[in-house]
C-alpha cells in the first residue's frame, strides 16, 4: 500500500504541533493520532526519540502487514528527521477483557528526561507499553497545578507520579502518592528529585490503593485535592482479588469521596472505552464530565479517556481552571 497520503499528514502535523509545542514549553507530545483509517498508527515525539505505535486493524495482522509497517517506520525517519535507533516501535494488541495488564516488556531501555510546561519527568519509551508520562492527562495535571496552592493533594494509582509532580510545584500544602509497585514509586521519587522538590511533605505509600481507601476512611485524615486515575483492571501481586473499574466504580467512588475534605474537588478518569457512570454514581456525589474538553489538541482522538471533576453533595461542583464550559454528561452512557 502507497503511504504518501500517511507521509503528507505526518509532515504536516509535525510542522504544526512542532511550533505549538515550543510555545507550550513540550518536548513531549502527539505528532499523528490515527488520523487517517488506513494507517491506524500513533507517533509522538520524546525529545530526539520517536515512539510509534501500531493499533492493527485485523487484515493487517497478517500477511502483508510488515511491508507497511516497514514503509511506515521509513517516512517517520525521514520526515521527523530521527535516527533509526532514536524508534521505538511496538504493536497495541487488544486484549480479552478480565485479562492480566499488558506485561512489562523489558528491563534495558533507556531512561531520559522530556519537559513539560516548566516540569520535567523521567520517561523511558522500551520497557513497557506506556512511557510514563500519559500525554492525554496534560490538561488536567496543569488543572491539578492551578488548584494545589495550600492544598492537601493525594494522588491514588499514583504510578510515576505526574500528578504528584504537578500539585508539589503548585504549592499543595502536602501530597500522598498511592501505588501497589515499588518501581512506581521509585520512579515518583526520581520525578520529585528531578523538579528538586523532594521533601517530607510528599509521601509515598505502597498499598494497595482500594484496601487502603477503605483503611485511611476509618481514620481522621481528608485532602483536598483528589486524583483517581485507576487501570481498567488488575490482578496486580498483593492485591485481594481482582480489580474491575466498571464493577468496582461505586466502592471506588464511595471511598475516595469520604477522603474528601468539605470543598474538594476530585478529579476521576478511566481509559476503559466501554466505560459506564453507575446512575447511582449520582447518590455519592456531583459529577461534571470533563470529556473531550479536557483532551489536549494533540491528543486528536477523543475516545482515549473520560474524566470527570466531582465534588460532595451539599457542596456542588464548582468549576475550575482548565477548558471552557464543560458541561455535564448523563449518568450512563456507552461509548463505542
Amino acid at each position: 500500500m502507497p503511504t504518501t497520503a500517511f507521509r503528507n499528514r505526518l509532515a504536516k502535523n509535525a510542522r504544526h504541533f512542532g511550533r505549538w509545542a515550543k510555545r507550550q514549553g513540550l518536548t513531549a507530545f502527539r505528532v499523528y493520532d490515527r488520523d487517517i483509517p488506513d494507517f491506524p498508527y500513533v507517533v509522538e515525539r520524546y525529545g530526539n526519540h520517536v515512539h510509534l505505535l501500531e493499533y492493527p486493524r485485523r487484515a493487517a495482522r497478517g500477511e502483508g502487514g510488515d511491508a507497511l509497517r516497514e514503509s511506515i517506520l521509513h517516512d517517520v525517519v525521514e520526515t521527523l528527521g530521527v535516527a533509526p535507533e532514536h524508534v521505538v516501535t511496538k504493536t497495541h494488541l487488544p486484549k480479552a477483557w478480565g485479562r492480566a495488564q499488558y506485561p512489562r516488556l523489558g528491563n534495558s531501555g533507556e531512561d531520559f528526561v522530556v519537559e513539560e510546561q516548566g516540569l520535567r519527568f523521567w520517561v523511558n519509551l522500551e520497557d513497557r507499553l506506556d512511557t510514563g508520562l500519559f500525554l492525554d492527562h496534560r490538561l488536567t495535571r496543569a488543572r491539578v497545578r492551578g488548584e494545589a496552592r495550600g492544598r492537601r493533594f493525594l494522588n491514588l494509582f499514583s504510578y510515576s507520579g505526574a500528578f504528584t509532580i504537578y500539585a508539589a510545584a503548585g504549592q499543595a500544602e502536602r501530597t500522598t502518592s498511592v501505588d501497589l509497585s515499588n518501581t512506581s514509586l521509585d520512579w515518583t521519587a526520581r520525578n520529585l528529585a528531578l523538579n528538586s522538590l523532594e521533601s517530607r511533605k510528599h509521601a509515598l505509600v505502597r498499598a494497595d490503593a482500594l484496601s487502603w481507601l477503605e483503611e485511611a476512611a476509618r481514620g481522621q485524615e481528608r485532602w483536598d485535592l483528589v486524583v483517581l486515575d485507576p487501570p481498567p483492571f488488575s490482578t496486580s501481586k498483593g492485591m485481594r482479588g481482582t480489580f474491575d473499574v466498571q464493577r468496582d466504580q461505586l466502592r471506588l467512588l464511595g471511598s475516595a469521596l469520604t477522603l474528601l475534605a468539605p470543598g474538594g474537588t476530585l478529579y476521576f478518569s478511566t481509559n476503559y472505552r466501554q466505560f459506564e457512570l453507575d446512575a447511582d454514581a449520582a447518590q455519592l456525589g456531583t459529577f461534571l464530565e470533563l470529556t473531550p474538553g479536557i483532551l489536549p489538541p494533540d491528543v486528536q482522538r477523543k475516545d482515549v479517556l473520560r474524566a470527570w471533576q466531582v465534588g460532595h453533595l451539599e457542596s456542588g461542583v464548582r468549576e475550575s481552571h482548565g477548558p471552557p464550559n464543560p458541561t455535564p454528561a448523563p449518568a450512563r452512557r456507552r461509548r463505542a
